[in-house]
Formats: structure tokens, C-alpha cells, sequence
């Protein structure tokens, strides 16, 4: 599976970039403050989700299921969208983008791995290098809106300073503090405004203030219909 970005440095300067993935972890219950975790998770029981065994937890996802696309399809009407920071390396520094970690809520309460793996996760076309946002990487933000009754909607706004950092999810995980070859991970998401609910259109963005710079990504989201 290939990736493309434009890479955009904190000078203006851009470059094509291409990642080959062979491995998709998306990084789940990833808040650094145990009562924003604990408010999540009563946010997805109202969903009839079980508890996480643990937090963070990693969930493995097929690499196929990565898209660069404005429009992705879905079986039924209850899958969402997630906005995360994304992470991965190329050649030897840490790139940031900005990943939608779509999930069918129904299967959720069923199996949250395999309602995260049925559906393609809409990655964005452009990429930061991580050593230009380090040294303020609390200040950057995650939002994303959903278009309802033909507005659009703000659906989530908040600060990644509420995640765990990238660096610590990776230790956790990779037991170092760098990204291993083609790999690609999510690194969690802030809590949605208003409940958890589906929409024919999903926007995300990774807004950075210091250098005033956004990595923004639409998609719509086709359902199709779930036959019995």
C-alpha cells in the first residue's frame, strides 16, 4: 500500500513525498487525562460499547483499508468519522498528517477491532515534518465538522494536548521511540460535540496557531444499503 503527501516545511517549501505502508496500527483510548478517557467511554456505552481492557489500546488495521479519496462507501447508516493526527516516518524524520479513523458503530458494540477494520480510514493528501511542530506540538488542534440537515456542523474541537504524545504511544507500542519502517499510526481523537452520529459528509482538520497552517481533508461517505 502507497501513501502520497506534499510536504509542507515550517519555510513554505514543498515536496511530493510517497510511504509504502505494511502495517496500520490505530491507537485507541489514547487520552492523557483518565476523566477524558472515562468520558469517551460512557460516550461509546450509550453506544452499547464494552469497556477497553486496557488504555491505550493498539488495534492492528489492513493496510488496504487506507484511502487518499473525497468519497468513501459504507454498508448501513451507522458508521462516523474520527479525526487523528497520523504518523509516520520518511526516510529518517517523523512526518505528521491527519487521518478520519471511521467506524461502524453498530458492530462496535459487538467488536470495536473489527468495527474499526470494516471500514477505509481517509487519510489526508498533505504532511507536516513532526521537528516543526515539536517544540509547540500542545498547541495544535483537532476539528472536524459533519454536514447536518445541510449545514455544517462543528462535531469536534480540541487540543491534541489532551492525547498522549505520539512519542510516549510509540514507546508503549514499539518499545522505542521511533516509528519502524512502513508503518503508519493513529494517535486518538477528542471527544465529539453533542453524541456520536453519522453524516453524509465529514470534514477534518490538524490546525496549527503558532504558524497559523492547516492540514484540512472533506469526505462524503455513500451508504449503501444493508440487506438481510
Amino acid at each position: 500500500m502507497q501513501l502520497q503527501f506534499q510536504l509542507v516545511r515550517a519555510n513554505g517549501s514543498t515536496e511530493q513525498i510517497h510511504t509504502q505502508v505494511h502495517q496500520c496500527i490505530v491507537a485507541g483510548w489514547a487520552g492523557r487525562d483518565r476523566d477524558a478517557i472515562e468520558h469517551h467511554i460512557l460516550e461509546l456505552a450509550e453506544l452499547g460499547v464494552p469497556r477497553p481492557s486496557d488504555v491505550p489500546l493498539y488495534y492492528r488495521i489492513a493496510t488496504n483499508q487506507l484511502v487518499q479519496s473525497d468519497v468513501i462507501q459504507v454498508v448501513g447508516p451507522h458508521s462516523s468519522g474520527e479525526a487523528e493526527v497520523l504518523v509516520f516516518n520518511h526516510g529518517d524524520e517523523l512526518c505528521v498528517s491527519l487521518a478520519s479513523d471511521h467506524t461502524d458503530r453498530a458492530l462496535e458494540a459487538h467488536s470495536v477491532a473489527l468495527s474499526k477494520q470494516i471500514c477505509v480510514k481517509p487519510v489526508a493528501s498533505e504532511a507536516w515534518l513532526y521537528s516543526d511542530v515539536a517544540d509547540h506540538w500542545d498547541e495544535l488542534q483537532l476539528r472536524a465538522w459533519i454536514l447536518e440537515d445541510g449545514q455544517l456542523v462543528a462535531y469536534q474541537d480540541g487540543a491534541v494536548a489532551s492525547l498522549l504524545h505520539p512519542i510516549d504511544l510509540m514507546k508503549k507500542h514499539f518499545k522505542q521511540d521511533h516509528m519502524p519502517a512502513n508503518t503508519v499510526m493513529t494517535c486518538g481523537t477528542v471527544a465529539t460535540i453533542g453524541s456520536i452520529r453519522p453524516a453524509s459528509q465529514f470534514i477534518m482538520e490538524l490546525f496549527d496557531p503558532r504558524l497559523n497552517r492547516r492540514i484540512r481533508q472533506q469526505y462524503d461517505i455513500d451508504f449503501l444499503p444493508e440487506i438481510a
